[in-house]
């Protein structure tokens, strides 16, 4: 099962790079491309229907992950906490970009938020290809599941790397140069004349650069992370992930020679999910590891929350693991200092407080820790049965 989410989730991130790639490549290239306020306004009509509906895509991939791998959307959102804001404000930069160069009939008004729209692209185009690449390298997690990275250390993949180090930066650009050649291509698909004449004119002259640095990142991949290739040793099939990539340059350099910007249009398509894919199959067996496993190795382990800071003194849950009931305002029952018996009147007299306050919250196994005996203890004191199947959770 936790492989399935996992291709979910890889699918929504995928879909989320091809849809809304091209709208952050048209974003980059349409600064230089279009050199008159009508072909910058022919760009952004091409993407107008769609740019914030892919948007979505990014959504539903992270509230998949939120509740298909918490372990690792905790971590890595904690992590990448400074990055992570960065692309926010980017994304609201760009939006804004966008909507408000019309409202006024001014050359400077329209000139700012042309460059904020093309800025923005950029660097969240450069963000998201770094983001790949610490993916790809590997974060220092501790015993906690917590990390964090600087934005940049000294730009080395050491023990203690940052967010930005020459492997991410590379990634990075290799990120750069793919969805400007994959929005130039849809941009030249929408329109016709000067400005697709000089969008595919851009795509031809950057394919030579993008071809360099797809064979340089996956040479350093092998340097910096050579373990990626466990997965593709142990199951063969995945070695034909590196086959589309090249099979997608080659489809992408002669629809360009022949001028079928369609085709061209779809082997940037197939780059970008063959290249995203790539990465997630490397990275699969970690991933699902460190975060399905940590969430479901116990049935009773959902996620840790923090119950000493909330009522240290009395928990009480139901037996079925589903549901727990923090029960605020009661007695302390030591573990050991009273006898079993006392403390299951107290339990006893606890429950018929009127109106207490009831928190749901999860269980963890670590605090799942009161032997048998204090259930019979419970049912021997004239505990009603309905209270039979309940448990009392002592803090250790």
């Amino acid at each position: 099962m936790e492989t399935v989410w996992f291709l979910l989730v890889a699918f929504m991130l995928a879909m989320y790079v091809v849809l809304d790639g091209f709208d952050l490549g048209a974003g980059i290239a349409h600064f230089f491309v279009a050199r008159t306020n009508e072909e910058r306004r022919m760009v952004l009509q091409a993407i107008g229907p769609v740019w914030d509906g892919n948007e979505v895509w990014l959504l539903a991939g992270g509230g998949t992950l939120f509740f298909a791998f918490p372990l690792l959307y905790a971590s890595s959102f904690s992590g990448f906490y400074l990055p992570l804001n960065m692309v926010l404000w980017l994304l609201v930069l760009r939006g804004i970009g966008i909507e408000l160069r019309m409202h006024l009939d001014n050359v400077l008004w329209r000139d700012f938020f042309d460059g904020l729209f093309a800025i923005g692209s950029l660097l969240l185009a450069v963000f998201f290809g770094a983001a790949l690449g610490n993916v790809v390298r590997g974060v220092p997690l501790n015993a906690d599941h917590y990390f964090f990275e600087p934005l940049w250390t000294n730009f080395l993949p050491s023990a203690n790397p940052g967010v930005l180090d020459w492997y991410t930066v590379l990634t990075g650009a290799v990120a750069l140069v793919a969805l400007t050649i994959h929005g130039t291509n849809y941009v030249a698909v929408k329109t016709d004349g000067d400005l697709a004449g000089r969008c595919q004119a851009t795509a031809r002259r950057l394919w030579p650069v993008l071809l360099i640095l797809t064979i340089a990142s996956c040479l350093a991949t092998l340097i910096v992370r050579p373990r990626v290739l466990r997965n593709y040793l142990e199951h063969p099939i995945g070695f034909l992930i590196p086959v589309v990539v090249a099979a997608s340059l080659i489809m992408m350099f002669t629809a360009r020679r022949t001028g079928n910007d369609r085709r061209a249009f779809s082997a940037s398509c197939a780059y970008l999910a063959s290249m995203l894919g790539g990465a997630a199959f490397a990275s699969s067996a970690a991933a699902i590891q460190q975060s399905w496993h940590g969430r479901h190795h116990d049935p009773q382990r959902c996620c840790r929350f923090l119950l000493a800071h909330l009522r240290p003194d009395l928990v009480v849950g139901r037996h079925d693991h589903r549901h727990w009931i923090l029960r605020d305002g009661l007695p302390h029952v030591p573990r050991q200092s009273q006898p079993a018996l006392q403390r299951a009147r107290l339990l006893k007299a606890a429950l018929t407080i009127q109106q207490p306050h009831v928190l749901a919250c999860t269980a963890d196994s670590d605090i799942y820790a009161l032997h048998q005996e204090r259930l019979e203890c419970c049912r021997s004191s004239g505990v009603p049965d309905g209270i039979h199947s309940w448990r009392v959770l002592a803090d250790r």
